[in-house]
Order: structure tokens, then sequence, then C-alpha cells
């Protein structure tokens, strides 16, 4: 299968902010419409989302793959567990990004994974150093590291400024899940 864009490029959303998977998730939407195939692999995350159900209404376009357990992660209380689910999702990323059947690739919570050492800087600088000239990576997450601001070509940073959570309201279905 040839790809759609003849140059991909590669994005990083983080941040304090809520919006970054949100807005990777409205880039895959928008991909879809055009006829796009879209890779979405979301590590630390094994829970059920809203945007699971709407990505099986859109398959093949859109295919999303979950690489962590249903439970939270806790920076300082990662199991073997929780880093042998990510080191399986980076191995299947390398996969999806070379295999030439996706457009777009989105690399969701991958900064939180490397925030949390589940993954090295590295691995992920290696998948994006060999992807096929027209794939377009976004990856996602807090705690983008250097290295990889530097390398992308977009990059933004959702700000923080007022959230809700802080008051005590919950994670809503269909708004945050």
């Amino acid at each position: 299968m040839s790809s759609k864009l003849k140059k991909g490029y590669i994005q990083v959303y983080t941040g304090d902010g809520k919006g970054k998977t949100t807005a990777a998730l409205g880039l895959a939407f928008r991909a879809a419409g055009n006829d796009f195939r879209v890779y979405i692999g979301q590590f630390m995350k094994g829970q059920e989302y809203g945007e699971l159900k709407t990505a099986e209404r859109l398959a093949p376009n859109i295919v999303i793959e979950q690489f962590g357990k249903p439970t939270f992660v806790h920076v300082d209380k990662a199991t073997e567990e929780d880093i042998q689910a990510a080191q399986n999702g980076l191995a299947r990323l390398r996969e999806v990004v070379k295999g030439g059947l996706y457009d777009i690739v989105i690399m969701d919570e991958v900064n939180v994974a490397l925030y949390f050492k589940l993954i090295t800087v590295e691995d992920v600088l290696e998948i994006l150093e060999n992807k096929p000239a027209s794939v377009e990576i976004i990856l996602t997450g807090r705690y983008a590291p250097r290295e990889l601001i530097d390398r992308a070509d977009l990059v933004t940073e959702m700000k923080e400024i007022k959230h809700y959570f802080a008051r005590g309201v919950p994670a809503r279905m269909g708004i945050e899940k």
C-alpha cells in the first residue's frame, strides 16, 4: 500500500494541560475521513476508553492497540509487567512504522512511558530515524524529553490554566474517558 503522504513529519504534543491525546485523536479522525490509515499505540493504558469503541467503528482506517494494564502506573512503582508491556508496545510500533500499512502512527503517552523509564529515548529515536519518509508520527504525553522535542518538526505544548479536576471533579464518560 502506498502512503497518501509525500512527506511525513514528526509531531509532539506535550505539556501539563488537557488535550494531548484528544488532539492526536482529532487528527486521526480527520485523516480517516480522508481515507488515510492510522495506527494508535497507547502506552500505559489498558482501560476502556470511548476512543476504543469509535476506532472499532472506523476500522480499518483507525486501529488502536493498548500496551498497559487496566490500572494506573505510579512513577516510582512501575512493575516488571509495566516495563514488559511498554517494551512490547515499542516492538509493535517498530513493526507498524516499517510495515507500510499506515500513513499515520500515533505513539500515545510515549513521553510518560519514557519519563517512567519503561522504555528508552534511544529506542524511540531509532524508530523515528528509521521511519519511511511518507509516514507521519505523533508522540503524545507530558514530560517530552529534549531529544524528542529537538527531533520533532512540530511541537505543541498544552498548558493548564484552570482544570476542574483540581476541584475534585472525576474523569467524565464521553469527555475524559
